[in-house]
């Protein structure tokens, strides 16, 4: 019989016993038949409705504040989740964890993990639309992913709002507010499939002459599957000339898979830059189902100067497979005089997508909300 995972155009049409349920603040256990029971408080939008309407569409996070978004017990899998928060997105950090492991197979900021890591302030703030197979983002910042995330014993995720209480801010500025729909099903889980991660780095600045990790520490085996990268760029001219590499299963000094320049791995060429059709040549954006160039960020005025960009890259027709570990590096290359590179020091953050067995190791310690911040 269909497990009901893996669903396609070519499968749609198959039959299952898998049972369709979804979490959201108006049914917060997702529990058969038990959605939009909470009665409408007092002062609310539905008082004069009564229960069973629309009275319960949102979380408030208080700032220091974490909530349990879903607490399921398995066999089953996440199929896609849909969110829209208030608050700084930077700042509201996304943890799942699975089969009761003590450590996070996903930490994550919550606008990085759907690729919206720049412009993280205000309810629509600088949204950056996206229209992939694995990640959406539509007007007015509507975070949607679609990756299968199967569970066999139980899934637990929650969101964690690190915003500081401003002293000089009214009281509750650092609280939030978040919208979100889970949509999972229980059904047996084949004996082959691994559980997603994702992690998410941030070096402001990269070192002189080093090189930014993507992603290291990883041990078991499982397939990479997509990198999100917020790139600020902190000098002039072409910032894209740095290789991605990846060390497999034990290698060294040197990868078995290397790429030849930034904007090559993320499936553009010559400086993403083509004519534009309201203006002269320059950085072209796309998004498109396998990679993306979704944002570019210009200085507009003396309060906002930093040049930033947003990409997108996902392995889904060509996961990298690793047995062991594996390690994901890229190069922080420009140009400078007489035809040389030049090792810059760019401010970079990314989210490691991928699929691997348990135990996970412990991911490297988060940095706190003032080293995370961007405005």
């Amino acid at each position: 019989m269909f497990s009901g995972l893996g669903v396609h155009m070519g499968n749609l049409s198959q039959l299952s016993q898998a049972e369709s349920r979804s979490l959201s603040a108006e049914n917060p256990t997702g529990a058969k038949g038990k959605g939009a029971m909470e009665p409408p408080s007092e002062g609310s939008a539905s008082r004069e409705l009564g229960i069973g309407w629309k009275t319960r569409p949102c979380l408030h996070i208080a700032a220091g504040e974490t909530v349990t978004i879903a607490d399921v017990n398995g066999p089953g899998a996440i199929q896609q989740i849909w969110m829209t928060p208030t608050g700084d997105r930077r700042k509201l950090i996304l943890r799942v964890y699975w089969d009761g492991q003590e450590n996070p197979s996903i930490e994550c900021p919550l606008g990085d993990f759907f690729c919206n890591g720049w412009g993280n302030q205000g309810w629509q703030s600088n949204f950056s639309q996206i229209s992939s197979l694995a990640v959406c983002v539509n007007p007015g910042s509507a975070y949607n992913c679609y990756w299968e995330m199967p569970f066999r014993k139980h899934c637990r995720i929650t969101v964690t709002n690190i915003a500081g209480q401003n002293p000089n801010k009214p009281e509750g500025s650092g609280n939030a507010r978040l919208f979100y729909q889970i949509n999972y099903v229980l059904t047996n889980v084949p004996e082959d499939a691994a559980y997603f991660h994702a992690q998410f780095r941030r070096t402001n600045p990269v070192a002189y002459k080093d090189v930014y990790t993507v992603l290291d520490g990883v041990s078991g085996q499982g397939h990479y599957v997509g990198t999100y990268m917020a790139w600020g760029v902190n000098n002039n001219g072409w910032w894209g000339e740095g290789e991605v590499k990846f060390y497999i299963d034990g290698d060294d000094e040197f990868p078995t898979i290397c790429g030849t320049g930034t904007e090559d791995y993320f499936c553009g060429s010559y400086d993403f830059a083509a004519n534009n059709d309201n203006g002269p040549y320059g950085y072209r954006d796309y998004t498109t189902p396998y990679a993306g160039f979704h944002q570019v960020q210009y200085p507009d005025d003396m309060y906002k100067q930093q040049l930033r960009f947003s990409m997108y890259r996902w392995h889904i027709s060509d996961p990298v497979r690793f047995q062991k570990d594996i390690r994901i590096t890229c190069q922080d290359l420009g140009w400078r005089s007489d035809f040389r590179y030049k090792p810059q020091q760019s401010d970079i953050a990314s989210v490691a997508f991928w699929y691997q067995t348990l135990p996970v190791a412990p991911f490297p310690a988060l940095p706190d909300a003032d080293y995370l911040e961007v405005n």
